[in-house]
């Protein structure tokens, strides 16, 4: 009796998150994209984000054997955050503060329109 092997090739268009942390004590994998958008569509924004990395979530279990995460981190232009904005952010080990982030958004935003405006 023969057997046949059949290779299956799967293709994934979004394969490049920001971030990837791997822990392999933990056996997790944590896919982190970073986004500064128009505040009207921070929720939307998130929404995307983890659907776009859908198939790489799936594919990176099934080849690493680890429980694995999307992270979006989006914030709006003028500070905005969602409101699971805070829960996405405590899954990411270490000592992150909102404020800072919503500072740095802000920040950006404004030397943005210096150089337009001058």
């Amino acid at each position: 009796m023969m057997m046949m092997m059949m290779i299956i090739i799967i293709i994934i268009p979004n394969n490049k998150p920001d971030i990837i942390i791997r822990d392999n004590e933990k056996r997790t994998c944590m896919l982190i994209d970073v986004a500064i958008s128009g505040d009207r569509n921070v929720n939307r924004k998130e929404v995307e984000k983890i659907l776009k990395y859908k198939d790489l979530t799936i594919e990176i279990q099934r080849m690493w054997n680890v429980n694995t995460k999307v992270i979006p981190v989006i914030i709006g232009a003028t500070g905005t955050i969602s409101k699971s904005f805070r829960k996405y952010v405590s899954n990411i080990t270490g000592n992150h503060e909102v404020k800072e982030l919503q500072k740095t958004a802000i920040l950006g935003t404004a030397h943005i329109l210096r150089k337009v405006l001058t």
